[in-house]
């Protein structure tokens, strides 16, 4: 079966996770009848998706019966967690064997925040060894695959999420982002796909002490409004330090932005014809409603590339040679997959270079930030180029190839993971075969109000094409 999705006439409906919610509180469906849903719909497609980590659904049955939620913005609603966060009670496994299945005594910090908004969590997603690449793939199981065509990635490192909520299984599910991961998921699996602001929301407990944190955590979703409620429901529970409030955002904004539009990637690569098509149809689209567009070049050299492969290297190396200090003490190193071994490699080889790298990355936070003097928002695909199919971004494949691929198809995200800068993920286009494709907004620091607004606006504009009607 190539092309996958689990919408019916259930429970759940076509509902997104405030519909689902909405239609809990007014008492049309229960909170049992939506895990009821939502379990059904997974038992439907995760044999085509492969996207399931963990099944947790008597827990999860058992808290909809007490109706054992939180007061947020989604009592009931079935969701799931990324299987490198801690969930009482399930293992944390960052998608490789080498990490022990030992569940987990507590809740870290973030998943706290993420139940607050009153989700019922039925598992946890898969996702690709350590989120270390693009791709939901693996050297030792079936890989995740794309509701929109299996023979295709989900993306990574949220692919498990990815593939969950753009087949209809759940609305709304957790991801989190170091490079691109919320993002690069959401652009080809057709969804909305935020990461918030450095700060923003509360930190995963592996990189919050790293000199530069790159991960944020957040949601993917299938509209605008689900990722802004959720957003909204994360600063209620522990608002941002020093930042501006974003509050609830609940449609488009009345400002005409200005925004920069960059579509040649730092890596010298070309974007292919369907991404080149959807960038300038959605540069036109917002041109079409006011805002004002100007072609500039990414801020940042080509040494950057080298600087963010040398840093991420850098966290392969950690967990390959300390893991069991990193991660879990009964890591085993022999079970440590081989793109992981080869970016550790590859730190060891060029340790030297670290120190610049850092400093690099650090300097060029103030160049990408820069461009916000001039610029409300820059605009520029998501990924350089359409949806690969499976095996092209395989972990298993030889370590140069696969980084020299990964490279050039990421070209974009990084930037905002270094700089600290919120940035989201539009379903706004589509290859001629009819596969996502995703358009990239970026603003400055804390400024996830400005990007919401658009997004609203854009997504009225252009509704996002459904995986149900394809």
């Amino acid at each position: 079966m190539k092309h996958v999705h689990a919408f019916t006439d259930d429970a759940l409906g076509e509902h997104d996770a405030v519909g689902i919610a909405d239609a809990i509180s007014a008492g049309q469906i229960s909170a049992a009848e939506a895990v009821e849903a939502a379990i059904a719909r997974i038992d439907a497609v995760n044999p085509h998706l492969n996207a399931i980590a963990f099944d947790d659904r008597e827990r999860a049955r058992k808290r909809a019966v007490d109706n054992d939620f939180p007061l947020g913005s989604f009592i009931g609603v079935p969701s799931i967690i990324k299987n490198n966060t801690d969930f009482a009670g399930l293992p944390t496994r960052h998608g490789s064997a080498a990490v022990p299945a030992r569940p987990a005594d507590a809740n870290e910090a973030f998943t706290n925040q993420f139940l607050a908004s009153g989700v019922n969590v039925v598992g946890a997603s898969t996702m690709p060894a350590f989120g270390l690449t693009s791709t939901t793939e693996f050297v030792d199981r079936e890989p995740t695959r794309n509701p929109w065509d299996t023979d295709y990635s989900s993306g990574g490192s949220s692919g498990g999420s990815a593939a969950l909520v753009a087949s209809g299984a759940l609305p709304i599910a957790h991801a989190n982002d170091g490079g691109g991961s919320i993002r690069i998921p959401a652009a080809i699996c057709g969804l909305v796909g935020l990461k918030p602001s450095r700060g923003r929301v509360e930190s995963s407990k592996e990189t919050r002490d790293a000199p530069i944190d790159l991960v944020s955590n957040g949601i993917v979703s299938r509209s605008v409004r689900d990722t802004a409620r959720f957003l909204a429901d994360t600063q209620g529970f522990k608002p941002a330090p020093g930042m501006p409030p974003v509050g609830i955002v609940e449609g488009p904004g009345t400002k005409r932005l200005k925004i920069a539009l960059i579509t040649e990637p730092l890596t010298g690569s070309l974007l292919d014809r369907d991404t080149q098509r959807c960038v300038a149809e959605a540069a036109e689209l917002v041109e079409s409603l006011g805002h004002r567009t100007e072609m500039v070049p990414l801020p940042v050299d080509r040494d950057y590339v080298r600087d963010f492969i040398d840093y991420w290297s850098l966290l392969a190396l950690a967990l390959d040679r300390f893991g069991k200090r990193v991660v879990d003490k009964g890591f085993d190193r022999s079970q440590v997959d081989s793109f992981t071994r080869g970016l550790s490699r590859s730190a060891l080889r060029h340790f030297y270079r670290l120190p610049g790298a850092v400093r690099g990355l650090k300097k060029s936070t103030a160049t990408i930030r820069g461009l916000h003097d001039t610029f409300d928002v820059i605009l520029t695909p998501t990924v350089v180029h359409a949806t690969p199919q499976i095996g092209y971004l395989d972990p298993a494949i030889e370590f140069d190839e696969a980084m020299d691929r990964l490279t050039k198809f990421i070209a974009f995200t990084p930037a905002n993971n270094t700089a600290g800068t919120p940035a989201i993920s539009l379903p706004l286009g589509q290859t001629e075969s009819g596969m996502p494709v995703g358009i990239h907004f970026a603003a400055d620091l804390g400024q996830e109000r400005t990007l919401l607004e658009l997004a609203f606006e854009l997504e009225a504009a252009r509704p996002f094409a459904r995986i149900q009607d394809a």
